[in-house]
């Protein structure tokens, strides 16, 4: 009796987690779709701007601390500078460069929320990662907010965040 209720409950776990993933696969789908079409008014319905302003600010603090030469300039670098990153960087056309990593190029068709799913991962703190491999790192984290999943960080490569000239 023990081993069926354990089982139920681990059943009922993963319907829950699976569920919560096809929900956030179909915002997931959104924000490709607004990247492939450069909607930015879908992109930013879609994205966390002060959370990933925040993730980039400790990203560039990071990397200027870690090299002497630069360490004083994290303390220069004020919220104004980080009002232009997200300006420039936390775009459609910036996040190109992150959804051509996964394979989805600008010919390529976006897969449905369903195949989408498959490659979110449940955290344990209610987000969900996006992996490019089954049991892969995480790299776009998404947070709902007000019933909308969010990109809200990013674990990526800074050199995928880059402008495509």
């Amino acid at each position: 009796m023990r081993a069926v209720l354990i089982s139920l409950m681990a059943l009922a776990l993963s319907a829950c987690a699976t569920a919560q993933k096809l929900g956030a696969a179909n915002d997931v789908h959104a924000l490709l779709i607004s990247i492939r079409d450069n909607d930015s008014a879908t992109f930013d319905t879609h994205v966390d701007h002060a959370a990933l302003k925040a993730e980039l600010q400790g990203k560039i603090e990071e990397q200027l601390s870690s090299n002497k030469k630069l360490k004083g300039l994290a303390a220069l670098l004020g919220p104004q500078t980080l009002d232009i990153a997200d300006q420039l960087l936390v775009q459609p056309k910036t996040f190109r460069m992150v959804a051509e990593h996964y394979g989805y190029r600008a010919d390529t068709q976006i897969p449905g929320p369903i195949v989408i799913s498959q490659a979110l991962k449940t955290l344990p703190d209610g987000r969900v990662c996006a992996t490019q491999k089954k049991d892969g790192p995480c790299l776009l984290m998404f947070t709902k907010e007000a019933g909308v999943w969010k990109l809200s960080g990013f674990e990526g490569e800074s050199s995928m965040l880059r402008l495509k000239l």
